[in-house]
């Protein structure tokens, strides 16, 4: 029987593994961008980025589940952000199909399990 690690930081979570794996995804492949895109495209999708691991950290030191369903929440937001600046930068040929599907489907991941965490929280805030 495989033993659960008990989470005591918040990078146990699976959540900000999946997104800083995201992250470091998203920052080599802004590398390759255009120049003149650095105040632009390639600053705002690192930070959208940055923030969902960034928002799950804050989220998981904080003492209420209210407190931390809204870190999660904004982490969820950041998500979507990243998204849609991943589809301007394929759509301008930023980005190839092939790395832009390893990365979408990163996105889906971290998706799914941010997710969970505003769920476990919201089913918190009702039982309280």
């Amino acid at each position: 029987m495989e033993e659960t690690k008990k989470i005591e930081s918040f990078y146990d979570l699976n959540a900000w593994k999946e997104s800083h794996k995201l992250a470091i995804m998203i920052y080599k492949i802004t590398k390759q961008f255009p120049r003149d895109e650095i105040f632009g495209l390639t600053s705002q999708i690192r930070r959208a980025t940055v923030s969902i691991s960034s928002n799950i950290a804050e989220g998981f030191s904080r003492n209420s589940h209210k407190e931390k369903l809204n870190f999660y929440s904004i982490a969820l937001g950041s998500l979507t952000e990243t998204q849609n600046q991943l589809l301007i930068s394929r759509d301008v040929s930023y980005i190839g199909s092939n790395i832009f599907k390893n990365i979408w489907d990163q996105t889906i991941i971290v998706s799914k399990l941010c997710n969970g965490l505003i769920k476990k929280m919201r089913s918190f805030n009702h039982n309280t």
